[in-house]
C-alpha cells in the first residue's frame, strides 16, 4: 500500500500514525488551572528530548478548535507533574482521558490519591511509580490544528524504591504502559536486551 497524506483527512492521518508509531510512551500530566482546579490527563504524543537540561516534549491536540484543559493550564501556570503510568494504573489512567469540563477533578473521578509536589504547584499521583516535576520552557504551535507543543524542563524526579535496580528503574518491575492504535495498549513487563556493537 502507498499512502499520500495530502490525499486523506487529518483524522485518517491521525489514525494511521497512532497505529504505526508504536508503542508510544504515555505522559500522564497533572496541572492546575489558574483558579487552582486540578487536572489530570494522559497524552501519547510525548517523549524525551534532551538530558541537558533534562527535558520532555508534550504535544496536546485541540478539541473542536479549542485548547484542552492541560494546554490552557500549562500556558497559564507553566508547571506540571508528568507521570509514567504503570500497568496497575492503566484503567485509572484511561478514565482520566474523559472529555469533560474544566471543573471535573480527574483525580477524584478515577479514584486516585494526590500528594503535594516539592518544586511545583500541581499535585502528584500518589500511586504513580515515576513522576517528573516540570516547568514549561517553551511553547510552540505546530501544524494546522494547531497542536500545542510544550518543552518541559524536569526539576525533580520521583521513583518508587521498589522499582530500582541500582539507580535506574527496572522496566519489567515498572511495567510502563505504552499506547498502540485504537484502544490498544502494551507494557514493558517483558523487555528484551541486545548489546550494541563496539
Amino acid at each position: 500500500m502507498r499512502i499520500d497524506p495530502s490525499e486523506q483527512t487529518s483524522r485518517d492521518n491521525y489514525q494511521l500514525m497512532i497505529a504505526s508509531v508504536i508503542p508510544r510512551p504515555i505522559g500522564w500530566v497533572s496541572t492546575l488551572a489558574a483558579d487552582g482546579t486540578p487536572n489530570l490527563a494522559p497524552f501519547s504524543y510525548f517523549g524525551a528530548v534532551t538530558a541537558a537540561p533534562p527535558t520532555l516534549m508534550l504535544s496536546v491536540g485541540r478539541r473542536r478548535g479549542q485548547r484542552k484543559d492541560t494546554a490552557r493550564n500549562l500556558l497559564d501556570t507553566r508547571e506540571a507533574v508528568v507521570h509514567i503510568p504503570h500497568r496497575r494504573l492503566a484503567e485509572a489512567m484511561v478514565k482520566t482521558s474523559i472529555e469533560a469540563g474544566p471543573e471535573l477533578n480527574e483525580f477524584d473521578f478515577a479514584g486516585l490519591g494526590q500528594t503535594p509536589a516539592e518544586k511545583v504547584r500541581p499535585a502528584r499521583v500518589i500511586e504513580a511509580a515515576i513522576a517528573f516535576e516540570c516547568r514549561v520552557r517553551q511553547h510552540i504551535e505546530v501544524g494546522t490544528g494547531p497542536n500545542d507543543l510544550f518543552l518541559l524542563e524536569i526539576l525533580l524526579i520521583h521513583i518508587a524504591d521498589e522499582l530500582l535496580d541500582g539507580r535506574l528503574p527496572d522496566p519489567a518491575k515498572l511495567a510502563a504502559v505504552g499506547r498502540l492504535g485504537g484502544t490498544g495498549y502494551c507494557d514493558t513487563s517483558a523487555p528484551f536486551f541486545i548489546e550494541r556493537p563496539r
